[in-house]
């Protein structure tokens, strides 16, 4: 039993991440290359907006303050654990790490309920949608979980999944900070390898691109034309 969760082990922690990253830059530049028109989200907004508002804002909102905060705790760990040194200090960020969880979570649903229920966005979505959505559902879940059952997450991510990251990074992998972890939280890392490994492949890939410049340019102006002696608000 012992050599094959060594084995479960060797393949999920040290085979996985590699392969995953290899995919994720190999096919990620190929398909800007050679399909760069498809780097795109492919939104459903157009066929309904409503939903899709009060879904992806919760989302989007909720998954970026996320992904900041794993960040931040993996390029600086030491710093992390100093602010989680003062009991209040590490329940504000404990706590505004769970809430964010949540909203993602709620935001995620209700994307997921109208891909279902709207006739017009259900004919749209792929399998590979559904593949993605529900890789999302079960990391976002994992992740919400952990943090009700596993609490001060923030402190042992920077004392323990950190180091095992950046042991990946550095071509070295040392499983002895993963080894003991609980299965939900193994879990959880192997759910966030699964999603680079279809991350390229998805309509994920927008990330990659998103148009910064938007955040501070001018605003456009548009200018309708209209013929003369045509009325206001009919078609040219």
């Amino acid at each position: 039993m012992t050599n094959l969760a060594t084995y479960f082990d060797q393949l999920l922690f040290v085979a996985l991440p590699y392969v995953a990253f290899f995919v994720f830059f190999l096919v990620s530049i190929t398909r800007y290359h050679w399909r760069g028109f498809t780097y795109s989200s492919l939104s459903s907004q157009f066929l309904e907006n409503r939903q899709h508002f009060w879904g992806l804002v919760p989302f989007h909102y909720g998954i970026i303050v996320v992904l900041t905060g794993h960040v931040v705790a993996w390029l600086i760990p030491r710093q992390v654990l100093w602010w989680n040194d003062r009991p209040l200090r590490l329940y504000i960020l404990e706590i505004s790490a769970l809430a964010c969880g949540l909203l993602t979570l709620i935001g995620l649903v209700s994307l997921m309920l109208r891909r279902l229920t709207v006739s017009k966005i259900r004919v749209v979505t792929s399998k590979l949608d559904w593949v993605v959505l529900l890789l999302l559902l079960a990391q976002v879940v994992s992740g919400v979980g952990t943090a009700v059952l596993y609490p001060w997450g923030s402190s042992w991510y920077a004392a323990m999944a950190a180091p095992y990251l950046w042991s990946i990074l550095k071509l070295n992998p040392d499983l002895t900070y993963i080894a003991a972890m609980p299965p939900l939280v193994k879990f959880h890392i192997v759910g966030a390898f699964a999603l680079i490994l279809v991350f390229p492949f998805s309509r994920l890939v927008h990330i990659l691109v998103i148009p910064n410049p938007y955040l501070w340019r001018k605003p456009q102006v548009a200018r309708w034309y209209r013929a003369p002696g045509e009325a206001a608000g009919e078609p040219v």
